[in-house]
């Protein structure tokens, strides 16, 4: 039988060679190749065997002396590093044969790929959803490549680098971190290389995807970037080592999984926040405002939270410093149901009460007696027992302005003010008052939107600012 048994040799180590290509080998007349691949294979050719080897960008030569070879009845193996199907020699013979009318018969034997050597010595980072890019612009135009990068990151795949960087070729690779980053992937994202994975000089990193230092790369490295869910925590064992893990999800739904994440409505609310996080068109913002950011849109499903959200500097730190301090003890809100969103483990954790005024018998008398709205004599009542409270607004411009006016007079001294009455009267201008108030820290959903349910979520999302960094929003469920 006439035939081409094409083969993948592995990333280069004799150990890394399967058993098919090791007897391949041995019995092969004719190895034809790439000649810097034959250092890797000379232990299993004999001396019987000839080797024809070619240097770099001759393909098609060597594919053709292999069905020269093949139709004059030798046994002709033609290698390729890694896997021969990927980025290697068997898509090149399979189109020869068809394109010559070949009527040799065509054998593949699988290797493994320089991006699965790369991921054992990462440690588990391909467990999930993965794809594999080359950035070489020799046979695909750099459009095609960036399309393909900007799906890999929308899509959230574990994505596999090959060809990262040339001498010719050196920017590529800061364009595809710009993509990644923009298209929402946290600066903190694990990334790990491999140059030379199998042969002698390997090394091996894990940085982040901010942290990458492209210019340690090189042709013969391959580089993994993480999904959203990829951790490099520390061995735990001599090593002491980081590596790379994607979970596949074993411990989702069982009694193993993180107990800060919560039960099942915890999870998915954390999946609803990576989600989101992949969505935004400007996640590269201060972790703080990113915190209450995501809880905004998950509360509405409104990406336009990214335009109407004010959030002054450090606003919530400031105000969450107060509350880990014992400074913030009472949260006032203007109608209860600001009040009922509120996690009560939280408060209970912190040591905090969130109070409304609205069904205090002494409203009604003052509503009456000054002629104003209950809300507002709410917001009265409130800053005479608590002016130096965290006040939270989710429906009532009016009490709004009536806060505005106290402060302007000095009878309140807010920690903190979340402005999110809606509605169409009154409502632009009561958060366009509180936001001239410079010295007080602010989160104003600015316009007619808001709602009680966005101002609970906003104070869920301070009293839960220690989280943020590893978006953990499972906890106080």
């Amino acid at each position: 039988m006439k035939s081409i048994i094409v083969v993948g040799i592995g990333p280069g180590s004799i150990e890394d060679m399967t058993a098919a290509v090791r007897e391949t080998l041995r019995t092969a007349d004719i190895v034809i190749g790439y000649k810097y691949y034959f250092q890797f294979i000379s232990y299993f050719i004999s001396s019987h065997t000839k080797c024809i080897d070619t240097g770099m960008k001759k393909e098609r030569e060597r594919a053709e002396k292999a069905f020269e070879m093949a139709e004059q009845g030798h046994q002709v193996v033609v290698i390729s590093s890694g896997d021969a199907g990927i980025y290697g020699m068997a898509s090149l013979i399979y189109e020869m044969k068809y394109q010559r009318g070949s009527d040799i018969d065509i054998i593949v034997h699988p290797g493994i790929s320089a991006f699965q050597k790369a991921a054992s010595l990462l440690g588990a980072p391909i467990s999930h959803d993965f794809c594999v890019l080359s950035l070489s612009d020799l046979m695909t135009p750099w459009a095609l490549i960036e399309r393909r990068i900007k799906a890999a990151a929308e899509a959230d795949f574990v994505t596999a680098v090959y060809n990262p960087r040339s001498n010719e070729r050196y920017w590529q690779l800061d364009r595809l971190r710009e993509i990644f980053l923009n298209e929402g992937h946290h600066p903190d994202t694990p990334v790990g290389y491999v140059r030379q994975a199998g042969r002698d000089g390997e090394t091996v990193k894990i940085t982040t995807l901010a942290a990458l230092d492209t210019k340690d790369i090189d042709m013969l490295t391959v580089i993994i970037i993480g999904n959203s869910q990829t951790t490099a925590p520390q061995c735990i064992d001599r090593t002491n080592k980081r590596v790379m893990i994607t979970p596949r999800g074993y411990y989702a739904n069982d009694n193993h999984h993180d107990e800060s994440l919560g039960g099942t409505g915890a999870a998915i609310m954390t999946q609803s926040f990576r989600t989101i996080l992949s969505e935004m068109k400007n996640p590269d913002i201060p972790t703080d405002k990113r915190w209450l950011m995501l809880h905004a849109i998950h509360t509405t499903a409104d990406f336009d939270m990214e335009d109407i959200l004010h959030i002054d500097d450090e606003a919530p730190e400031r105000i969450f410093k107060n509350i880990t301090k014992g400074k913030l003890k009472t949260i006032v809100t203007d109608v209860t149901m600001v009040v009922s969103g509120i996690r009560k483990a939280a408060l209970s954790r912190l040591g905090i009460e969130a109070k409304c005024y609205l069904h205090d018998p002494r409203v009604a008398e003052m509503s009456e007696k000054y002629g104003i709205t209950r809300t507002q004599a709410g917001i009265r009542l409130g800053v005479e027992e608590h002016p130096d409270a965290l006040f939270v607004f989710g429906n009532a411009p009016t009490a709004l302005l009536e806060l505005c006016e106290l402060m302007r007079h000095g009878k309140a001294h807010p920690v903190g003010v979340i402005a999110a009455p809606v509605g169409f009267v009154h409502v632009k201008e009561s958060k366009y008052a509180v936001k001239s108030f410079s010295d007080v820290p602010k989160i104003i959903v600015e316009g007619r939107k808001g709602g009680s349910n966005i101002a609970a979520t906003l104070c869920n999302a301070i009293m839960t600012l220690d989280d943020a960094e590893q978006i953990k929003p499972g906890r106080d469920f």
